[in-house]
């Protein structure tokens, strides 16, 4: 497998250059935050991704997970990977300081969150799930759930799950029959069976706090009957220690395609005993504070595999020797040139680069406006509100279909070598497809854009993210490109207004087209905004070679972004005239 290495110069760039990240800071009053803590804390965690759990991928891939006497065996090393990370303060990033956290920006952690999942998805997703849970605690638990167990799992001694699948109820949580009884000193019985629940159980720390779904007697029929509730593996003394085994149990673990260093666990309620979480019947609510940071991770998480993916065809591109380049012979001195120098190849190569560092460009948006709304209030924190419930379906949706297209890239570049295990391209394929699909497919994740964020609300996050990418355009300064950028946002919001007016069936039928329309349309952008910014970038030969990426995403990828518009205007009939019987008649 190609061994890892951060991409800590591009990070570099869209921190310092791009973001101009201690303006930012001194903008939304961060305390205490700048560029050179933001630089030192992304070397130290390139460190850690690159040296500690990059090289158990592949054989944690190969030996996978086990259940013995009802416990859950994670592959060799895991375990004392995750002591290290949470000794080093890893876990507790964005933790609230009262609680021991270290309260940094999204804009830090973010890109440590990318390197770990370049570095092992497999691995990375327990903390990942984790750090939700963290989430869902901080603005949701009450302050004596609070002070029992929020330190705990912010500083990653305790881990955390989100328990909503049931075997008859996946998207539609309507369906969801697990019951919580209440008993009389105020807790509930929980009973139940969950699939499908990523790091149910793991042998990394003595105690897992289980978020789980539930309902209560003669609660409402629906989402609205549900309620949200911690369960923990073992409960909690009055002292803080440890007592009984709570009645939780793993029924097995799945046998998945890939991921498989993750334990993926059927899990059992039985009259386990849990704790209320926010109020009666508001479950859903509560829990989608969880889902959504858990959606745009799973976006990193493909962002991630990109460019895992894209390092190892670049390495193997440049080192391979077969035939000779169309161009002239490039190595005289070999029997044969790298196949870097191939047409084909090059072109396969950009487009993981265009692709990967494109939607990175939008992760770290993202993490700016999430930046804003953890330090701000008002009007300013209700904007960032829109700007990232908007931006949370492309993120999932766009970055995970984009690390299926760009591992396939990797395989392809290698040849009949990337289809062999061992030279660990095909572990990325297999482990990135299953990010296209938990936390909600991206059917789902395009019907939500389309749906709740953009018709449900009436273009008002449509609208302040294009103000944002307004401002964006506004700031180039080659006048072309700035009127290249305005243009392209004036047709994504002219297309936008005009769904507005459509109906459901028509939305639901081009979802699919209008969130990948959107994606490549934003990127674009900001392509064109990174490209302003290049020329006065101190790395020159990382400037050169990223400016000449950013032109081919202008001339080869931008326009997929006309494809899907067309699909949008005139696809609804072509799909909904087609009735069962045409498929199966």
């Amino acid at each position: 497998m190609p061994q890892y290495q951060a991409p800590l110069t591009d990070f570099a760039f869209l921190l310092n250059d791009w973001l101009q990240i201690d303006e930012h800071y001194q903008r939304i009053n961060a305390a205490g935050m700048d560029s050179e803590l933001a630089l030192e804390v992304l070397n130290q965690g390139a460190k850690f991704a690159e040296g500690e759990i990059a090289p158990l991928n592949q054989s944690g891939d190969e030996q996978g997970c086990r259940l013995v006497d009802g416990n859950v065996a994670t592959p060799d090393g895991f375990a004392a990977a995750y002591h290290t990370y949470i000794a080093n303060g890893w876990n507790a990033m964005l933790g609230d300081p009262n609680y021991d956290g270290q309260d940094l920006p999204y804009s830090i952690a973010i890109p440590v969150h990318e390197m770990l999942n370049s570095a092992n998805l497999s691995w990375r997703l327990t903390t990942m799930l984790t750090e939700s849970t963290v989430l869902a605690l901080t603005k949701h638990a009450s302050q004596a759930l609070k002070d029992i167990y929020l330190a705990k799992v912010i500083s990653g001694e305790w881990t955390g799950t989100m328990n909503l699948t049931e075997p008859h109820a996946g998207t539609d949580l309507s369906l969801l029959s697990t019951k919580a009884d209440p008993n009389d000193d105020g807790s509930y019985a929980i009973t139940g069976n969950k699939i499908f629940i990523t790091a149910g159980d793991q042998d990394w720390t003595n105690n897992i706090v289980h978020l789980v779904l539930a309902r209560l007697p003669n609660a409402p029929a629906g989402v609205k009957g549900i309620s949200l509730f911690l369960v923990p593996k073992f409960m909690v003394n009055a002292d803080g220690s440890l007592g009984a085994k709570n009645s939780v149990s793993v029924g097995s673990i799945e046998h998945k395609m890939g991921i498989k260093g993750s334990p993926t666990c059927v899990m059992n309620y039985d009259d386990a005993i849990g704790y209320l979480v926010g109020e009666e019947n508001a479950g859903l609510a509560c829990m989608f504070t969880m889902m959504n940071d858990a959606r745009f991770q799973v976006g990193l998480q493909g962002l991630g595999i990109a460019e895992a993916s894209y390092q190892g065809a670049l390495t193997y591109a440049v080192e391979r020797l077969q035939s000779r380049a169309p161009q002239g012979i490039q190595a005289p001195e070999q029997k044969a040139d790298p196949i870097v120098f191939q047409p084909d190849v090059r072109r396969m190569l950009l487009t993981q680069r265009a692709l990967t560092e494109g939607s990175r460009a939008l992760s770290m948006l993202y993490a700016k406006f999430m930046d804003i709304e953890k330090y701000t209030d008002g009007e300013e924190q209700a904007h960032a509100d829109h700007v990232i419930a908007y931006l949370t379906p492309v993120c999932k949706a766009f970055f995970t279909d984009m690390a299926t297209e760009v591992s396939n890239y990797g395989i392809q570049v290698y040849g009949g070598h990337g289809y062999i295990r061992e030279w660990g391209m095909e572990q990325l394929v297999r482990d990135t497809r299953i990010a296209q699909i938990y936390e909600g497919t991206n059917g789902i994740q395009a019907a939500d854009l389309i749906g709740r964020k953009l018709t449900r609300s009436n273009g008002t996050m449509m609208q302040a993210t294009h103000d944002v990418f307004t401002d964006i355009a506004n700031n180039i300064t080659v006048a072309a490109n700035q009127q290249q950028a305005h243009a392209l946002l004036a047709e994504w919001h002219n297309l936008s207004q005009a769904l507005l007016e459509a109906n459901a069936e028509h939305c639901a039928a081009v979802a699919c087209d209008y969130l990948n329309y959107v994606s490549y349309t934003l990127i674009g952008v900001l392509w064109l905004s990174m490209l302003d910014t290049l020329p006065n970038t101190a790395n020159r030969a990382y400037a050169k070679g990223k400016i000449k990426t950013g032109e081919f995403y202008l001339s080869n990828l931008l326009p997929r972004a006309q494809l899907h518009k067309q699909a949008v205007e005139q696809g609804a009939n072509a799909v909904n005239a087609t009735e069962l019987s045409d498929f199966i008649g």
